[in-house]
C-alpha cells in the first residue's frame, strides 16, 4: 500500500493555511490549485475525511465550509477564472485561504479587490505581507 507524502515545500503550506482557517477535522474543505489532489491526501492522512480536490468535488451546492487555495507560481487572471468557479461551493459563512507567492504590493491589491467583489471581507489585510490571505464572506 503507497502512503501519500507531500513534499516538504507541500508540508510548509498546509500548516499555515490550517492554521489560519482554524478548521476542525469535521469540517467540509475543498482544496484547489496546481496540488490540489496532493493537499487533500495529506489532510486525508492527517485525519481531516471530509476533503475534496477540484478534480472530485462534485456539484456547487454551497456545501464546503472552507477552501484551501494553493496559487503559487500562476497568475491572477487564473485565479479570478477560480474563484468566479470556487465561490458557489462555499457556505455563505465559508472561510476562504489563498496561498500566494507574489510580494508585489499591485498583485496584493488585485487580489484584495478581486476578493472584494465576489463578496469577501479581508479579515486581517495585513496577511498579505506574509504572502497568503484569509477572507470571509
Amino acid at each position: 500500500m503507497t502512503h501519500s507524502h507531500l513534499a516538504p515545500t507541500g508540508d510548509r503550506i498546509i500548516d499555515p493555511m490550517l492554521a489560519l482557517a482554524r478548521c476542525s477535522q469535521q469540517q467540509r474543505i475543498i482544496v484547489a490549485g496546481s496540488n490540489s489532489v496532493e493537499l487533500a491526501f495529506e489532510l486525508d492522512r492527517r485525519g481531516y475525511v471530509r476533503v475534496a480536490s477540484a478534480a472530485n468535488c462534485g456539484r456547487a451546492a454551497g456545501q464546503y465550509n472552507v477552501a484551501l487555495v494553493d496559487w503559487r507560481r500562476r497568475t491572477f487572471k487564473a485565479l479570478e477564472m477560480t474563484l468566479d468557479w470556487l465561490v458557489d461551493f462555499l457556505s455563505p459563512e465559508g472561510l476562504l485561504v489563498i496561498w500566494i507567492d507574489s510580494q508585489r504590493p499591485a498583485v496584493r491589491q488585485e487580489l484584495c479587490s478581486g476578493l472584494e467583489r465576489r463578496g469577501f471581507v479581508i479579515e486581517d489585510p495585513g496577511l498579505f505581507n506574509a504572502l497568503y490571505s484569509i477572507s470571509y464572506r
